[in-house]
């Protein structure tokens, strides 16, 4: 279960449905986002593969990513509780 967000505009795509920021991926990101709050591990995470969970370093060294398409990423931070501090990004 998803326990925190990073961004606010994250959060309210994945409570409501509604956002402006991401319209062009809504679909695609709520379903990552329900993903996400499903996980109980994050081998889980590893399927399918079009996740592309990767292990981030450098200023994002300690998160994690999935890919929503070639630009977004959704980053968070893996605890024990699960998923936190997720923020959808523009990785590039």
């Amino acid at each position: 279960m998803i326990q925190s967000f990073k961004c606010a505009d994250t959060e309210n795509l994945f409570i409501t449905g509604k956002t402006r920021h991401f319209s062009s991926i809504k679909s695609v990101a709520e379903r990552k986002l329900q993903q996400l709050d499903s996980a109980v591990t994050l081998g889980f995470l590893r399927s399918p593969p079009g996740n592309h969970l990767v292990s981030l370093s450098g200023k994002r060294s300690n998160q994690y990513s999935i890919r929503v398409n070639v630009q977004w990423r959704i980053c968070f931070i893996w605890t024990e509780l699960g998923p936190a501090n997720v923020e959808i990004v523009d990785y590039h």
